[in-house]
């Protein structure tokens, strides 16, 4: 027994350096990783920094990017919008124009003047009534454009005719041109 504690104790030397070397070996590593924990740690909040600043400038270029499209678009319906409503105003401008002339046809063949024929048939009355006036040296009755006033009662009676005046001859006069110029179907119709 004697001798194989001796054998120990000579492995045990020998194994001294071996184990040293170990141990430094394993301090080396721990110190090594404390250094790079703390590098990392250090690094680590600069790299976050970094990310941050860099995640900062690529959302103002999204924004900007994401604003220059908006504003295309808006434009791009704007400029739709408009050629619709001017193409839609076109078509009612046209369907005006046809309603006004086909009403304005039936009109004329119902035989009521359009506002062209009265206000023709005013200015020649004014014509008339100025030759009357130089003719008779009288004062000229002027036609009036608005039509007499209605009372709204009705009696069934037909109303009174004042008496004819000096006046009232070139409208008689106007009344007579204007039978002998209606067409002979229409006055039969009428």
């Amino acid at each position: 027994m004697v001798k194989k504690l001796h054998k120990t104790e000579k492995t045990a030397d020998r194994d001294a350096p071996l184990t040293g070397s170990v141990k430094d070996s394993a301090q080396q590593i721990w110190q090594a990783g404390l250094g790079a924990f703390a590098k990392a740690q250090a690094e680590g909040t600069r790299a976050f920094e970094a990310l941050v600043k860099e995640g900062t400038s690529l959302q103002r270029k999204t924004q900007a990017a994401a604003e220059e499209r908006i504003t295309d678009a808006t434009s791009r319906m704007t400029h739709m919008a408009t050629d619709i409503s001017s193409k839609a105003s076109g078509h009612w401008d046209k369907l005006e124009n046809i309603f006004e002339e086909r009403v304005a046809k039936a009109l004329n063949k119902l035989g009521v003047p359009s506002a062209k024929d009265i206000n023709a048939l005013i200015a020649r009355i004014d014509a008339l009534n100025l030759a009357v006036q130089e003719l008779s040296g009288g004062k000229p009755a002027v036609a009036s454009k608005t039509a007499p006033k209605r009372t709204g009662k009705s009696t069934g009676k037909a109303p009174a005719k004042p008496a004819a005046t000096a006046s009232d001859a070139p409208a008689k006069a106007v009344r007579k041109m204007a039978a002998k110029r209606k067409p002979a179907s229409k006055t039969a119709a009428t």
